[in-house]
């Protein structure tokens, strides 16, 4: 791997660089990191041009042992380059060096072996059997094939899990596939470009990884008649757009949009362990995650001992240089996005709620307080927008129905957690929540094997497990007249 004054993107097999670039600040610091290309539309419709042309013309999508070697390869430069991409990641992401020990690298490193080992196993042909039908015996089978070209875009939160659990199934169903990255995080997502176009066998035109901060290139990927499927992670808003304009085309689209969960501590819970797993869920990468719980739902005759319990498991969050493996929280991404973090907590506490703990700024850095926020309407924009930032609004419920009602009153759907002395009782509530990912007593369900998605608002497929690997396939039903029936 080059340094990142060096990046590039992979068109076609090929790295290039720009004449134009655009720069990449540590958020920890806000220095400059480096420059990426600027990917233009032309790069774009190269980059899709050469998808087309590997998907059509070559045997990718057909030769499963060719897949599984190159997703093989993949895994094993990924897991040579692994402290190359822990430093980038730290410094372009501001994830500190400890998340990049689970979700930030380690973790999903894991997923192109996980997809390897699907594709080695996957029944593609399912057998129907035979009908009698208009005087003849017919056979049906039905055949599993790559869905075709694939766009891939990517937010900033999470570069390298994110890039690798679209890329890996994708390419493991034998798709090809356009991968933009994040204009806020583009050297993490180029350093994996560069790393397949030197280290594996995968052909030309197979994947190809551009870097822009130019929108109309993301708009391309999305209306281009060639591209048949595109794969989206970020913000609602965004997916509502690109949901539209796929549509004059009739792609497929798979959307991670956003997530407002709520964390549900019933009255027989234990109260420290849960006061504790809201403050450190919230402060995890800084709030920038779409499926932490957000809002905290609690008896509102035990509102005020949570929140105190929150409050000194927030205190206890190591907020500060993210290269130091002591540091449990880093920066935000970006000004602007503290900016947007600040303002949602200031119009909270105008418009009612009580701030116990945080909303300053840290400087130097996009560093922001962890911060504690109780007594919340749950209809306020605290309650039902997405911050992206590490604030959590404390919701007080009259009985286990009120705090039923509360977590579904959302137009979000894409995780929640409860916490209960009684199992049972916690996965009766759990089914009763309208999300499509649920935690009972800080049971973790992330990884590799366990489909990933939403309800309403917050998205349509599922990405990762089984599920994702499907969502880039099509079927194709096949029939045959085995013998008349006379002659049976």
């Amino acid at each position: 791997m080059s340094a990142p004054a060096g990046a590039s993107q992979l068109i076609d097999g090929k790295l290039l660089t720009a004449d134009t670039t655009f720069p990449s600040y540590n958020p920890a610091t806000g220095e400059l990191l480096g420059h990426a290309p600027d990917g233009t539309t032309a790069n774009a419709e190269a980059a899709v041009a050469a998808a087309r042309r590997a998907f059509d013309t070559t045997g990718w999508s057909t030769d499963r042992d060719l897949r599984v070697r190159c997703l093989r390869q993949l895994h094993q430069a990924l897991d040579e380059h692994r402290e190359e991409l822990r430093e980038l990641t730290i410094a372009e992401v501001g994830a500190p060096r400890q998340l990049t020990h689970g979700p930030q690298l380690d973790e999903p490193i894991g997923i192109v072996n996980f997809y390897a080992d699907l594709l080695e196993t996957y029944e593609f042909t399912e057998d129907l059997g035979e009908i009698e039908s208009r005087g003849q015996r017919h056979q049906r089978w039905v055949e599993k094939e790559a869905a075709g070209v694939v766009a891939a875009i990517l937010p900033y939160n999470y570069p390298n899990q994110l890039a690798l659990a679209k890329i890996a199934p994708a390419l493991a169903a034998g798709c090809t596939v356009v991968l933009k990255g994040a204009p806020q995080t583009p050297l993490t997502t180029l350093a994996l470009g560069e790393l397949i176009a030197e280290h594996t066998d995968i052909p030309p035109g197979v994947i190809n990884v551009l870097s822009s901060a130019r929108a109309e290139v993301g708009e391309l990927l999305t209306t281009h008649p060639d591209v048949d499927v595109v794969t989206f992670t970020g913000a609602t808003t965004t997916g509502r757009k690109i949901m539209a304009a796929a549509a004059d085309t009739v792609k497929r689209v798979f959307l991670e949009l956003g997530g407002k969960s709520a964390m549900i501590v019933l009255e027989d819970a234990d109260f420290v362990k849960a006061g504790m797993f809201a403050a450190f869920t919230i402060c995890s990468h800084s709030g920038q995650g779409c499926a932490l719980t957000s809002r905290l739902l609690v008896p509102r005759e035990h509102h005020d001992r949570i929140v105190e319990l929150v409050a000194a498991g927030m205190a206890r969050v190591n907020v500060g240089d993210p290269t130091d493996p002591r540091t449990t929280m880093g920066p935000l991404i970006s000004e602007q996005q503290r900016d947007k973090v600040d303002g949602m907590v200031r119009r909270a506490v105008a418009a009612g709620a009580t701030l116990l703990r945080g909303g300053n700024r840290i400087e130097p850095g996009y560093f922001y307080e962890p911060t504690l926020l109780a007594n919340v309407d749950p209809d306020s924009e605290i309650a039902q927008e997405e911050v992206f930032g590490p604030v959590l609004a404390v919701i007080p419920f009259d009985d286990e129905e009120d705090a039923v009602r509360i977590a579904n009153n959302s137009r979000y759907g894409l995780s929640g957690a409860v916490h209960s002395a009684d199992e049972q009782r916690a996965i009766r509530l759990a089914r009763r929540i309208r999300t499509g990912t649920f935690s009972i007593n800080g049971g973790n369900y992330f990884a590799p094997d366990v489909p990933f998605g939403g309800y309403k608002q917050s998205g349509v497929g599922r990405e990762s497990g089984r599920s994702g690997f499907e969502e880039f396939l099509e079927e194709k039903s096949f029939a045959r007249v085995v013998v008349p029936l006379e002659q049976a």
